[in-house]
């Protein structure tokens, strides 16, 4: 049971964020299934974490050693998403899936309870019902017919919502297995930025490198408009092109952002800029 963690990014709240936020609200609550899909990078797998407050607590839940003073955190934090987020490996074998989910969302239990009863000494209460109310299983694309019908079987016996998060199609590939899309409460689109959005999250990156973007400077206008046509408001290939900004003003001893930077740092990525 591993998780590398995500890679390191300043979160932005984005509109995206709070429709999967309504939506992961609504599945847990209505213990139905969910369906999220959107193309690759364009936030749902950040957002999935951040609702589960996953990267604060996966370190305490895969090490699982001695308990220090500042997993009451995680604990309050766990308390408060009753999620656990899963991501599959690749070729994912049945029985790594049957032993994962159990002990994930045992050991989450149990971190719930320790906040809601802190005096209990770790040991959970079997008479209460199970703490965790929403599975979230990422890169669903991985799952083996057998692995899907295992998360429904969890779904079924545990009364948890569960949402699926794959690549657009991933709602085609579900209504194959009936017994599975019957329980198919809602769906969810992850779209790219757009707009008026786009622009809020391109004034907090350059805000970011201790810069401010001015709407009336023309030389901020022509590399907002580089970046828009270059990204397409991907917010993967964003932070992407932003990294090597970043390197290039640094490397320079620039304090603007231009065409020409933005081309610049554009050449260097290899793959995923068009």
């Amino acid at each position: 049971m591993t998780d590398a963690g995500a890679r390191h990014t300043s979160f932005i709240s984005t509109q995206e964020h709070r429709r999967f936020t309504e939506f992961a609200d609504a599945v847990r609550k209505h213990r139905y299934i969910g369906l999220c899909h959107g193309p690759a990078g364009v936030g749902k797998t950040l957002s999935a974490r951040r609702y589960a407050r996953w990267d604060g607590a996966i370190s305490l839940l895969t090490t699982w050693g001695a308990r220090d003073p500042s997993d009451l955190k995680v604990y309050a934090d766990l308390d408060r998403s009753r999620a656990v987020f899963y991501t599959p490996t690749v070729g994912c074998a049945f029985r790594e899936l049957r032993h994962d989910l159990p002990h994930l969302m045992s050991r989450v239990d149990i971190c719930i309870d320790q906040h809601v009863r802190p005096k209990s000494g770790g040991l959970p209460d079997t008479r209460r019902k199970r703490s965790v109310e929403l599975l979230i299983v990422d890169e669903v694309e991985r799952l083996s017919t057998t692995g899907l019908e295992y998360v429904r079987d969890l779904f079924d016996r545990h009364g948890v919502g569960l949402i699926l998060i794959g690549m657009p199609g991933i709602e085609k590939r579900m209504a194959r297995y009936p017994q599975l899309f019957s329980r198919v409460g809602f769906a969810h689109q992850y779209r790219p930025l757009q707009d008026q959005e786009l622009t809020f999250v391109l004034t907090r990156r350059w805000r970011d490198l201790g810069l401010a973007m001015d709407d009336a400077d023309f030389t901020d206008a022509q590399a907002v408009a580089a970046i828009v046509r270059m990204t397409g408001g991907n917010f993967r290939l964003l932070h992407r092109l932003f990294v090597q900004i970043e390197r290039i003003l640094r490397i320079n001893g620039m304090n603007a952002i231009t065409e020409e930077v933005v081309e610049a740092a554009r050449s260097t990525l290899v793959i995923g800029v068009t």
